[in-house]
């Protein structure tokens, strides 16, 4: 099994980018990233005040949803 480092997702002219627990958004200036724990409890809310924004997420480990306009992301923290 091979792990996967900088997954890049691009839906509407925004990027996503997850590289462990950081977060590279392009493009998504005034939309608003939320993430989510697997139950369905919202973590964190992180509103985007630029076109190119860096988020380092110190979050537990586990599995997360990030949310960016109408992009969903999957991710795990360990």
């Amino acid at each position: 099994q091979t792990e996967r480092d900088g997954i890049e997702m691009s839906v509407s002219d925004i990027t996503l980018t997850i590289n462990g627990g950081n977060v590279h958004i392009i493009g998504a200036n005034g939309e608003v990233m939320e993430v989510f724990n697997l139950t369905g409890t919202k973590v964190a809310t992180i509103r985007i005040d630029s076109n190119d924004k860096s988020f380092a997420l110190n979050l537990p480990k586990g599995c997360y949803l990030i949310k960016v306009g109408k992009i969903v992301r999957k991710i795990s923290v360990q």
